[in-house]
């Protein structure tokens, strides 16, 4: 039996005050569906008069049956960061480009909304990627990532030499502009860009991806998911480089440094509309089929 969503807690894009319009009109919606409707604070900053309550993101968590997103893909990966240790459900309102994740136009709210809010919609799990730096065997930093895990040059136009093991297994050394630690989920953003395969999202797999490899040889290679990576920064290495979590985390690095990636724990739950199908955003957003 579906799930009821009595409880719904509203993000929108960080810092863009054009959002205004969208959130007001979801928020009145819900309201006569008899909906509570709570407004994450930030987004609340810049929906001016807004007539309902507010919280923080913990708050949101630990109260909200549903949390819908108004943005882009940008704004769902940040929220899935914050919500995913809640298990809320996350369904997303496009405002923004591309919208792999966000399904829902932000120009035809209403229709889908009144099936998912009827019980109509189809609820599916995706893994994210936990990730912490090791330095002189203490952990300095750590992050989640839904898209990908990232680790790559910084400032300078030289490449870095890394190492990298699979569940303790050596795997190779590379010199590269860096490395693409990728979900299902991000396997059709930056992964792909650096001629990554598309991994479907039930799949229990990662992809690592070598950025621009010194070796013609060095291809992605796709992985359990529930193995552990340990990438390496040689010690000679003088290029400094940083680890970024889905574009939208930066986290520092030294010569030395360990970086290990897992599969966290606990999952994103996405909802969709019914008529929701995978192969249909990928032609629509990659522009398959389509004649010259």
């Amino acid at each position: 039996m579906a799930q009821a969503f009595n409880t719904v807690g509203l993000i929108g894009r960080y810092n863009d005050p054009t959002i205004h319009s969208t959130i007001t009109e979801l928020g009145a919606y819900l309201k006569d569906r008899n909906v509570r409707v709570i407004l994450d604070e930030g987004t609340a900053e810049h929906v001016p008069k807004w007539p309902m309550e507010t919280a923080t993101r913990h708050s949101l968590g630990e109260c909200c049956d549903l949390i819908i997103i108004v943005g882009g893909d940008g704004t769902l990966l940040n929220t899935a960061r914050s919500m995913a240790d809640y298990e809320v459900p996350l369904l997303g309102i496009n405002r923004g480009r591309l919208g792999f994740l966000t399904d829902i136009s932000s120009s035809h709210i209403r229709d889908p909304l009144n099936d998912i809010l009827s019980g109509e919609y189809t609820v599916e799990d995706r893994f994210l990627l936990h990730v912490y730096i090791e330095r002189e065997g203490e952990i300095i930093s750590s992050s989640d990532a839904f898209n990908d895990v990232v680790m790559h040059k910084w400032d300078v136009a030289r490449l870095i030499e890394i190492k990298t093991y699979i569940n303790n297994q050596y795997v190779n050394t590379i010199r590269s502009d860096g490395l693409i630690v990728s979900t299902p989920t991000g396997s059709t953003a930056y992964a792909l860009s650096g001629g990554g395969p598309i991994l479907h999202p039930s799949l229990m797999a990662m992809v690592l991806v070598p950025i621009c490899p010194h070796t013609m040889s060095n291809r992605p290679i796709v992985i359990d998911a529930n193995s552990e990576i340990r990438i390496e920064v040689k010690e000679h290495v003088g290029s400094p480089a940083q680890v970024t979590c889905d574009g939208q985390i930066n986290l520092g690095l030294i010569s030395g440094d360990k970086v290990i990636v897992r599969k966290k724990t606990k999952n994103v739950r996405l909802v969709h509309p019914r008529d929701y199908d995978y192969y249909d955003i990928l032609r629509a957003k990659l522009h398959w089929s389509e004649r010259l």
